[in-house]
């Protein structure tokens, strides 16, 4: 018996030394309101305009995860879209009194047209640093609040992943039309493709792309216990039909209220948390142009479509396949990519226009829409700090870009990410660059396409998506 141990303990020994133990998850969450004060502008239309009402509160819904060795945050703001310098003010905050590394922070917004702006005013929109506004401080603030809170909330946990499809609400905004109907642009000049045709027109031939149908799901919870918090992605736009005036986060608030009232003990403490972050939606909307719906009252659609989403994801959590381990780690790049570039003949266009189009009493300082926009573009310094960053949890892979990224973006990050399977983005992440069009796309035109809505160059979803599988590639 004696021999016998002896000749087993160096096999022993050697199995330990190659499988070292896994350490087990921790997971918290936590949610940190940044309703603002009636009054402030709301973004997401042309021109700003003051809130009046507030209908449902703003927040950042924020889950903290620990594999012992690293701890990463995951944060989601009910905002149109924030500056870079909110980012980094938020996560300087976070590795203070947190710990947490600023590279190990996801920042990203829902991108609801219905919040107050965090962004920054125009003058500002193309500097890569900008001083804060207050609410923009309040806003970094209660991020790192939201954060700490989740992080004071860790406890042992299991993670699953799963996925559900759900593409009746999620169709592709830009159409290729009938020859001879397309209206020119507001430069004058005839796109191959037109955003938001007008529901029923019958004009239409076809869609210019497919839309991403999948909603990506990590869930987390006590081991064989109640849920502690579930982070998905889904790429659809903004849904709207909001009250005039009013300040709401829109079907993504919706969604994680109704997600809640699924989840047994879900408001024991500490609270279960549900968290919508935004995939790639811009070109994507909730408006079905070949069927459209009638009209509804204000606030229904989008509570149909939240309501209708939570359903769907809460009977994909009785199939999850659990684990109490998950490697964790992130990468975080700046990348130096160039506004922009304006025709000399466009800042000709928008310098006349603006010189001959009758200005509102009062507000003869307030810039034209695309006149203004394409003038302070071509100011803009020729190169931007461009945050992209990639997050592994276990074998699930998350891909960011700070831009409105087309659905096709989101979908190629997915099948060509090394973690196969179990990847996905998330768009308007760390800052707020305007849409972000494939250079297929740049060819068709459209809404997506023009100075001022689209900053970067064509090439930038080309390189953001290199830089992004390189990351995932050293995390694999």
């Amino acid at each position: 018996m004696r021999y016998f141990i002896f000749l087993i303990l160096p096999i022993a020994f050697q199995i330990s030394a190659a499988e070292p133990a896994k350490a087990p998850l921790m997971a918290g969450a936590a949610t940190s309101n940044i309703t603002p004060e009636i009054g402030g502008d709301i973004v997401g239309g042309f021109l700003p305009f003051p809130s009046k009402h507030i209908h449902d509160e703003l927040h950042a819904r924020c889950l903290a995860l620990s594999d012992g060795k690293s701890t990463i945050a995951l944060v989601v703001c009910d905002l149109l879209g924030v500056h870079r310098s909110v980012s980094v003010e938020a996560r300087k905050i976070i590795e203070a009194e947190s710990g947490i590394p600023t590279a190990n922070v996801l920042i990203s917004c829902t991108h609801t047209h219905s919040a107050t702006n965090a962004i920054g005013h125009h003058p500002r929109a193309y500097d890569s640093d900008m001083e804060l506004t207050p609410y923009q401080k309040f806003v970094a603030r209660r991020i790192a609040d939201g954060v700490r809170c989740a992080n004071n909330n860790l406890r042992p946990a299991e993670i699953a992943f799963s996925t559900v499809d759900v593409p009746e609400h999620v169709h592709i905004r830009r159409w290729f039309l009938k020859e001879g109907t397309m209206p020119p642009n507001p430069f004058g000049k005839i796109d191959k493709v037109k955003m938001n045709p007008g529901a029923g027109n019958p004009n239409l031939v076809e869609p210019a792309a497919k839309p991403d149908p999948t909603v990506s799901i990590i869930a987390v919870r006590e081991p064989n216990g109640r849920m502690i918090s579930v982070y998905t992605a889904y790429s659809l736009h903004y849904v709207g039909g909001v009250g005039e005036a009013h300040i709401s986060a829109d079907y993504y608030g919706y969604y994680c209220e109704a997600l809640k009232r699924y989840q047994k003990d879900s408001t024991e403490d500490p609270p279960f948390v549900a968290i919508m972050a935004n995939g790639t939606s811009g070109d994507a909307n909730n408006i079905n142009f070949r069927n459209p719906r009638p009209s509804r009252p204000r606030y229904e659609q989008m509570r149909y479509v939240a309501e209708d989403l939570a359903s769907k994801v809460n009977s994909a959590l009785a199939t999850l396949q659990w684990q109490n381990s998950a490697p964790l780690g992130a990468r975080y790049r700046e990348l130096d990519l160039s506004w922009r570039k304006i025709d000399p003949e466009l800042i000709a266009w928008a310098k006349e226009t603006e010189a001959k189009t009758p200005r509102i009493q009062g507000k003869a300082d307030l810039p034209l829409a695309y006149a203004g926009r394409v003038q302070r573009l071509a100011n803009a310094s020729p190169q931007t700090k461009a945050p992209v960053q990639v997050l592994r949890i276990s074998d699930i892979c998350i891909g960011t870009t700070p831009c409105e990224t087309f659905a096709e973006t989101g979908v190629e990050f997915r099948e060509r990410s090394p973690f196969t399977g179990k990847s996905f983005m998330v768009e308007i992440a760390h800052g707020y660059y305007g849409y972000m069009p494939t250079p297929r796309h740049f060819e068709l035109g459209g809404y997506e396409t023009w100075p001022g809505t689209n900053n970067l160059e064509p090439q930038a979803s080309v390189k953001m998506m290199d830089a992004l599988l390189e990351m995932a590639s050293e995390l694999k």
